[in-house]
Formats: structure tokens, C-alpha cells, sequence
């Protein structure tokens, strides 16, 4: 408390992993919408919309956290709300579509995970090797076998592009809003042990009148 600032450093939202998670999440979900849901419908602008909130509101909140922790509270909630209603248009996309919502241990996704995929390109790489692999290492009737140079063997149908890039957004959902579940929950121990702008004020105060 002695070396206490009114404005403490904040603002380094860049460095969040929610907020980079995020960002992926929006620049895939920009790239899923426009070539999968049709541009001229709501849910298109929605989509969009709910990725573009969870990366802008871990941003604002990570800003106004100087001022206000209440806001920065606020905020991360609204980031988080926005990434949930997101998980449930790419869960009704796979459901309307009869596409295969995948559970967090299906192989592919597990590939996906070890990927620790960071930007848009390493995931459309991604959906490349997965669409590549279920073309190989099949028998005269198309049925999967294994080689001596296979390292897995693909069982049932070739999913869509479209499948894969839903699952893959709803695995990347899923970790960022644990993410930010777990930052709110350090927002809200900060605020209830160190409380806001006004306890700061007046705790700076308090050390100033000291030492006059």
C-alpha cells in the first residue's frame, strides 16, 4: 500500500489470454459467417457481432480498470455473456444442419487442442491436414486401414469444412469463456479485498495528509 498510485497500471489487454483467444474467435467466426450464413440474415450480423463484443469488452474492461473495477467487472461479465450466446449459434448451426457436434475427446479435436492454433491461418491449415488425412489410407472400397507409415486411421466419412470449423470455434469458445470465467472470479476477489476508485482516493489521501 505504501508505494499506492491513485491510477494503477492497467490496459495491458493484449497480453490476456482471453482476449487473444477472443480475437481468433472473431476473425473466424468473420470468415465462417461470410462463407456459410448467409449474409443478407440476422444471424450473420449476430454472429459477428457477439465475436467483435467479446474481443471489444476484454478491451474497454482491461482500460477502465484504472478508474473504475466495477466497470472493468461489468465489462469482462458482458465479453463473457456475448462469447456465450455465440457457442449456442455455432451449436444450432451443427444441430439445423444435422452436422456432428464433436464431444472435447474426439480425435480431431484433440488434434486441434495440441495445435495451439493462434491466428486464422493456422487453423484453415489445420482444416486442410484434417480434409487431407480422411482421403488417405483407405482400401479398394474406400473403407480406412492402417499402413505401416499411417499414424491414425480416419473411421466414417470426411467431414465438411463447415463441420470442422464450427467444432474447432466451439472448442476455442469454450476455452475462452473459462478463461474469462476465471478472470471475473480474480476481478471480483480484487474488488472485494482492495475495493474501487473511491477507497483508492481516499486510502492516497489518507498517506498524504500523513506525511504533511
Amino acid at each position: 500500500m505504501d508505494d499506492e498510485t491513485l491510477i494503477p497500471k492497467h490496459g495491458g489487454y493484449r497480453r490476456l489470454k482471453s482476449f487473444q483467444v477472443a480475437e481468433l474467435i472473431f476473425d473466424l467466426t468473420t470468415r465462417f459467417c461470410d462463407r456459410y450464413i448467409d449474409r443478407r440474415s440476422r444471424t450473420h450480423d449476430q454472429m459477428v457481432q457477439a465475436a467483435r463484443s467479446g474481443t471489444r469488452n476484454i478491451a474497454e474492461g482491461s482500460k477502465a480498470s484504472g478508474t473504475s473495477k466495477k466497470t472493468e467487472l461489468k465489462l469482462t461479465n458482458v465479453a463473457r455473456s456475448s462469447l456465450e450466446e455465440l457457442l449456442l449459434d455455432y451449436e444450432a448451426f451443427l444441430r439445423q444442419r444435422g452436422l456432428d457436434q464433436w464431444p472435447a475427446d474426439h480425435p480431431a479435436l484433440v488434434r486441434f487442442k495440441k495445435r495451439r492454433c493462434a491466428t486464422l491461418d493456422d487453423v484453415r491449415r489445420w482444416v486442410g491436414e484434417e480434409r487431407h488425412s480422411w482421403g488417405t489410407d483407405t482400401d479398394e472400397h474406400g473403407q480406412a486401414r492402417t499402413t505401416a507409415t499411417s499414424v491414425s486411421v480416419r473411421v466414417g466419412p470426411c467431414p465438411s469444412s463447415a463441420e470442422l470449423v464450427a467444432n474447432a470455434a466451439l472448442s476455442l469458445l469454450n476455452l475462452c469463456c473459462y478463461l474469462l470465467d476465471r478472470q471475473l472470479a480474480a476481478q471480483a476477489a480484487a474488488f472485494k479485498e482492495e475495493g474501487g476508485f473511491t477507497e483508492r482516493l481516499h486510502r492516497v489521501r489518507s498517506k498524504v495528509r500523513r506525511k504533511g
